[in-house]
């Protein structure tokens, strides 16, 4: 497969380091300049340059980044994998990117982030499901940048305390950097108005902590993964990163789990 990256951040150089045949990459224009010249991955700005041989294209960007590029890659037939799982609260957006992935005859691969359990809740979701939420748990500092800001003090905070309590919808809308796994979880399970959210800034820890709790004709049960970030960016998961390398692992594989 011949793939390429929209992005250069933490999670999109981690994902490159894992994969031997990335030969384009989606940047902002004030970056294709300077490049190394041992480094022959072709940097283009637009998805309307994107060579027709790609196979596969990757959104490691976000959700401005999805919204730019995503409806033009999945109408050329390009299959698509995103982490920026949040964008898709946007309804509209949505339905944009569902109506081009069937005019291109392709897909959009939705990673399963930062966040394990998803393949439960969405076998649950067959028998129905009465329930299901989702706490996510940083450090302050994980927060920055966020709307936290404007109801804590994330400098001097000294006991864990929640700075959103709503749904998916909300939580994604409202924290496009921080939300992606409220979204995946629920568009695995009860949809977004549905799945209930608590974010919650915690000094006593050093790790992100996601839990999700679902009860339905199944029965009942709770999942939780304390989760280290990348290295160069407190604010992305490894995990997420981890997870798109598997998901395109998956598409390459004879046999699938």
């Amino acid at each position: 497969m011949k793939i390429g990256i929209i992005g250069d951040g933490a999670i999109a150089r981690y994902v490159r380091s894992h994969l031997e045949n990335t030969h384009v990459c989606i940047v902002r224009p004030h970056k294709i300049g300077g490049v190394e010249a041992k480094d022959t991955v072709l940097r283009i700005s637009d998805a309307s340059h994107i060579p027709d041989d790609t196979d596969l294209m990757i959104d490691c960007a976000g959700h401005a980044a999805l919204a730019q590029h995503g409806p033009l890659i999945l109408q050329r037939g390009i299959s698509l994998v995103t982490v920026s799982v949040g964008a898709l609260a946007d309804a509209q957006l949505h339905q944009r990117l569902k109506a081009a992935a069937r005019q291109g005859e392709s897909q959009l691969h939705l990673a399963s982030g930062a966040i394990g359990a998803l393949d439960c809740l969405r076998a649950a979701k067959v028998g129905g499901l009465d329930t299901v939420t989702y706490l996510g748990r940083k450090p302050p500092q994980g927060w920055i940048g966020s709307p936290a800001e404007t109801t804590l003090d994330l400098e001097t905070l000294k006991i864990p305390r929640v700075h959103f309590d709503g749904n998916a919808r909300e939580a994604a809308i409202a924290y496009p950097k921080n939300a992606n796994v409220a979204a995946a979880v629920a568009l695995a399970g009860v949809g977004f108005d549905q799945t209930q959210v608590r974010l919650i800034a915690d000094p006593s820890i050093d790790a992100n902590i996601h839990e999700i709790s679902a009860t339905g004709e199944f029965g009942s049960f709770t999942f939780r993964i304390e989760g280290k970030a990348l290295p160069d960016n407190p604010k992305s998961s490894a995990l997420a990163a981890m997870s798109v390398v598997a998901a395109i692992d998956r598409m390459q594989a004879a046999i699938t789990s």
